[in-house]
Formats: C-alpha cells, structure tokens, sequence
C-alpha cells in the first residue's frame, strides 16, 4: 500500500520512510508542492501525510487539491498547532491532523485508522495485548474474549482507533449519544468507564489513563 510523503525535512523523511516501510507500507516523498502533484498523477496512492509550510507554497492549497481531484484521505503532518489553522485544515477535508513533534507508534495508529474508515485496512485494532475485531465486534486481551456492553465497546473502539489522543469527557459523551439515541450524563460515563476497566483488568488506570480535569487517554506503552 502506496502512502505519499509531502515533506521537505530531510531527517523527517528519513525517519518516516524508514518506520512506514517497517509497517509494509511504500512511501514516495515529495519535497514541494510541484513534486507532489507530478507524483499524484504518476502513482496510485492510498493516504497523503502532508505538510503545511512548504518551499513553494501552502499545504492547504495541495489539500484541497487532492481532496478534489483524487479524492484521497490527507493527514496532515505539521508543527503548525494554532486553533486556526487545525480548523482550516479539517474544514478542508483531511482526515486527521498531526503535530510535530510525533510519536511513531500514534502515528502510525491514526494512519490505520484512517485507511480503515476509507477501506484500505484491515479490520484489526491492537493496542498492547488487546484486540479488537471491527468486523466481528470481538475484543480479547491477551487471546482471552472480554465481552463489552455497546457502550464499553464504542468507547474502546474510538480510543483504540486513536491510542495517545486525549479524549475529553464531552467528546466521549456525545459519541455515546450518537450510538444509544438516549442522552448519556456524566455519572454514566463514569460508571460505564469503571466498569470498561474492571473487565480490561486495569485496576491501576494504566491502560485508560485518566487526565484530571481532562478526559481519558489510551496509553500506548502498556
């Protein structure tokens, strides 16, 4: 599977091309926006990392671009972390977006996500010795099965799909509400989140670490 690097950092690529080939992926970089659009008609490609700040002009442009023309999922890749400009770009239709500096193994995670959403993946989400099966709705840890409320599970699946991303407390709330058609209070979360630990054996919240004041966090060295 073909993933397309717009980058124009010489150790950045490096770095990516060695991890993303290590997953089995091909990568083809582009080091400027002109590149980049001789390579999208050049090659079929499953995912674009893209940067914002690059030597002949603005990644914004390219996305919307790619978004237009290919119709590909776009990951944006930047040091960039201003509200703004993570706004402009989801609004322009990237898939996820990603500040520098990274963690390899999240990252990693989000672009499997994000091949899964569009049907490029496969059906499998681990994070340590837990798995689940996306086609099946089978989670197991450790190759024992743990069977999950719809709620348990919906709350698993989305951090899993994004281990290392904080998941506020609203966040998780209206995604439960999307699911039961009910709404969903605060104490509910709590419960339910209580009782997702006790069956994932994670009585020490090492795990699903809690952030004070925050929200939740799917730790990614456990």
């Amino acid at each position: 599977m073909r993933i397309i690097l717009v980058e124009d950092n010489e150790a950045i690529i490096l770095g990516l091309e060695y991890l993303l080939s290590q997953e089995g992926y091909e990568v083809n970089t582009a080091r400027t926006i002109s590149q980049a659009e001789a390579l999208l008609r050049q090659k079929d490609c499953a995912l674009v990392l893209l940067d914002i700040g690059l030597p002949d002009g603005d990644g914004f442009r390219l996305c919307s671009k790619i978004r237009e023309a290919y119709r590909l999922p776009v990951i944006f890749l930047t040091a960039r972390e201003e509200e703004r400009d993570v706004v402009r770009g989801l609004d322009l239709g990237a898939e996820d977006y990603v500040i520098k500096p990274f963690r390899n193994r999240e990252l990693v995670s989000r672009i499997k996500a994000v091949l899964r959403r569009n049907g490029k993946g496969d059906s499998l989400l681990r994070c340590g010795d837990i798995v689940i099966n996306t086609e099946t709705g089978k989670v197991n840890r450790g190759g024992t099965e743990i069977t999950l409320t719809r709620l348990e599970y919906k709350i698993l699946s989305s951090m899993m799909s994004y281990p290392g991303k904080l998941f506020t407390r609203d966040e998780i709330l209206a995604d439960i509400w999307d699911i039961s058609g009910n709404f969903v209070n605060d104490n509910t979360l709590s419960v339910t989140m209580k009782r997702l630990r006790e069956k994932l054996e994670d009585s020490d919240a090492q795990i699903i670490r809690t952030v004070r004041g925050m929200g939740y966090r799917m730790e990614t060295n456990q």
